[in-house]
């Protein structure tokens, strides 16, 4: 199994409900394939560097997980459908830190 880090860009209107619901949803892709969910980080809503489908902002979450190519492609399949999902981008690791948190809310 090999490890990735994911972020997603939501939409910026999604209420709290939304966001928890994206959380579980696509944790429950990672753990019901034999993946394993490490670590989800909510950066919470920020300002995009330019328009997206009209949006100026994005909520962003973060995913570091393990698992293998074929949950990767069902998880990538679940997020091409989304219509919440603005933009997201997952890059491989061979070892994955867990331990700093980029956005932490102070």
């Amino acid at each position: 199994m090999a490890f990735y880090e994911n972020t997603i860009v939501a939409k910026q209107d999604l209420s709290e409900k939304e966001i928890l619901s994206l959380k579980e949803k696509y944790n429950k892709i990672i753990t019901n394939s034999s993946g394993k969910m490490l670590k989800v980080e909510n950066w919470g809503l920020l300002n995009l560097s330019s328009k997206i489908k009209s949006y100026n902002k994005g909520l962003y979450l973060h995913f570091k997980f393990e698992c293998e190519k074929e949950t990767l492609n069902e998880f990538h399949k679940n997020l091409k459908l989304d219509n919440s999902i603005i933009r997201h981008l997952t890059v491989k690791y061979k070892k994955l830190d867990t331990e700093k948190d980029y956005f932490k809310n102070k």
